[in-house]
């Protein structure tokens, strides 16, 4: 067994293990010498990178996938209770395990960063992990994300720094003692789990309460929630950088410049004025930027050496990703689903895109936040020149009686956006070859399976 496997998880069956945090962490003990095994709804090419780490995986949920001898069963907070696989796990008296246990136990002894926030996090854990690996650090990390291959959401370094996404959505961001936390930005998202921003604040102050004794909170100057949550932590003894374009930012950004799809940005730190490219576009992306400069500095990374490595991040799969061009058309995917993000994603191809025609596929994802968030969701679109509008994908929800995509079309419509209703996602890549010119921009934006479109439109273009 490879040092730093949990004994109890040297055997471990994952239950729904393609999923972005489920896979990484089954990615992880494999690379660690676990015998690994799991079962998914559907193929996948994060189901094949796992069996070519000799991880076993099971297509369909049954109870005769678990074997008997598994040391714990993992499990997100996605999984039901009447899963066939958890119901024979009780039988069996195996231990099931939180996927955030999991991967809690999988930092003990080493030097994590936690990156946390409403939005940016997989960007932001990405840059990190990307940039220290460039310096030869040898970190591992685990990432809600491919970075530019199915499978590649996680690694087992050799070096002795864990870089973690923090999910907030279910509090499981409370099981993590990190050196370093992140907070980008801090918002009401996950309405089914979160009633009001104070309970989210409170959430926030128990991530930061997890704070390892000397550590260090790194968090926005600029973002109201993030400037709230810094006035709520500070009688507590943590050490707090602040970053951003605020005049009283700890780490200040001095200028954001936008060239073409990428950035040059000016920081302050310690002093020192440093200048370094961001390799994707949107002035978002270069405060995530800045958030992981100083998170690896407050590390003891030095910060005239990561910056220029941070250019070598080129994007994570859904973060903007160009899926091909056909016919003059570029198709790009954005994983968007929360007004904020999808305004600035917007506005990022809106300032790279110059003249052209920007025409988006959205999917509202979750019932619970399009009935909180449909109306800012349709403003949202007003950005964009013509938007064709899905219905909502359900996830892990049931649906709630009078909630549908009409919250987000009405919005739009009413914000003077051009949107269409589209039913049957099978009409999309027609409906796309009949709209888009030479030179336009097509996002398909959504967590949900709107991903999937993006080679279907091309396909069609081509023709």
């Amino acid at each position: 067994m490879a040092p730093g496997l949990p004994t109890a998880m040297d055997r471990p069956h994952f239950i729904g293990i393609g999923g972005a945090g489920m896979s990484g962490i089954a990615k992880i003990l494999a690379q660690r010498g676990a015998k690994v095994a799991g079962s998914d709804a559907k193929e996948s090419g994060t189901a094949e990178a796992l069996r070519a780490l000799g991880v076993t995986v099971h297509i369909g949920h049954a109870a005769e996938h678990l074997a008997d001898d598994a040391s714990c069963v993992v499990v997100s907070s996605a999984i039901r209770q009447d899963n066939p696989e958890l119901a024979r796990a009780a039988e069996l008296g195996i231990p099931v395990v939180h996927r955030s246990d999991a991967l809690a136990a999988l930092m003990d002894g080493l030097r994590p960063i936690a990156v946390a926030g409403t939005h940016g996090k997989t960007t932001t854990t990405s840059m990190l992990a990307v940039s220290l690996s460039e310096l030869g650090l040898k970190p591992s990390y685990a990432i809600g994300g491919d970075l530019d291959a199915p499978g590649s959401n996680a690694l087992h370094g050799d070096g002795d720094i864990f870089v973690a996404e923090a999910d907030e959505s279910d509090r499981s961001f409370h099981k993590y003692a990190p050196d370093v936390a992140i907070v980008l930005n801090v918002e009401l998202d996950h309405h089914a789990n979160y009633a009001s921003m104070d309970e989210i604040y409170e959430s926030f102050e128990t991530f930061a309460d997890r704070i390892t004794e000397g550590g260090t909170l790194v968090i926005s100057a600029d973002q109201d929630g993030a400037r709230e949550l810094t006035r709520r932590v500070a009688a507590r003894d943590v050490r707090v950088v602040t970053y951003g374009e605020a005049e009283d930012a700890g780490v200040r950004v001095l200028s954001v410049l936008a060239q073409g799809l990428k950035s040059q940005v000016t920081v302050l730190l310690d002093g020192q004025e440093l200048t370094f490219t961001v390799s994707v576009p949107g002035r978002h992306y270069a405060l995530n930027a800045v958030a992981a400069l100083a998170a690896g500095a407050a590390l003891g990374v030095p910060a005239a050496e990561l910056a220029p490595a941070l250019a070598g991040y080129t994007g994570v799969k859904r973060r903007l990703q160009l899926k091909g061009e056909a016919a003059g058309v570029q198709v790009i995917d954005s994983y968007a689903h929360h007004p904020t993000e999808m305004t600035a994603d917007l506005e990022a191809m809106r300032a790279a895109a110059g003249d052209a025609r920007i025409v988006v596929v959205y999917q509202p994802h979750l019932f619970s936040r399009t009935q909180e968030l449909g109306k800012e969701m349709g403003q949202a679109l007003a950005l964009a020149d013509s938007s064709l509008v899905l219905d909502i994908y359900p996830a892990r929800e049931d649906p709630i009686p009078g909630v549908t995509s009409d919250l987000v079309i009405e919005a739009a419509r009413a914000a003077n956006a051009e949107v269409t209703a589209v039913h049957d996602k099978g009409e999309v890549s027609s409906l796309i070859a009949g709209m888009a010119k030479p030179g336009d921009l097509v996002l398909t934006m959504g967590a949900g399976d709107v991903t999937d479109l993006g080679p279907l439109i091309l396909d069609r273009l081509s023709k």
